[in-house]
């Protein structure tokens, strides 16, 4: 996970999303991935109770409520000939990540939200998907993707 200092940051919150996204893929309980995806890596018994930041459960709670509006979005921005069918797991989790974040967070700025998420994907896939996840990213930030209201 990330070094000590970032622990409960919102960027290792973002990181804990993502990694509870990816293993909804798999198929599994949301509040299950989310409390392992938060505690995996900390000295945290089984038996303690833990409150899992609401920064972190917004994120995987909305990305999958608006998965279908945010798909369908990205579906729009990839080049003809490519589908959402056709990119990695990874890299169509992260997008879908950061999409929801730029377009349903108002307090996080929206190149926040894309460096943030490019981060995480050179940490789990490589260069060619965080230009990837840039360039369509960046399309959602140029046409203003926050929504109103």
């Amino acid at each position: 996970m990330t070094k000590n200092g970032f622990i409960d940051s919102r960027r290792d919150l973002r990181e804990r999303a993502f990694q509870a996204l990816f293993s909804l893929e798999f198929e599994g309980d949301m509040l299950e991935a989310a409390h392992f995806a938060y505690t995996y890596d900390k000295a945290i018994s089984e038996e303690t109770e833990v409150n899992l930041p609401a920064f972190l459960m917004n994120l995987i709670k909305g990305t999958l409520d608006e998965r279908a509006a945010i798909d369908q979005a990205i579906s729009e921005k990839l080049k003809t000939g490519w589908s959402l069918e056709r990119l990695s797991l990874v890299d169509k989790t992260l997008l879908r990540l950061g999409l929801f974040e730029i377009s349903y967070f108002e307090e996080t700025p929206d190149r926040v939200a894309v460096n943030e998420v490019i981060e995480i994907a050179k940490k789990y896939a490589d260069e060619t998907s965080a230009k990837f996840i840039n360039g369509v990213l960046s399309q959602f930030v140029t046409d203003g993707a926050k929504r109103q209201g």
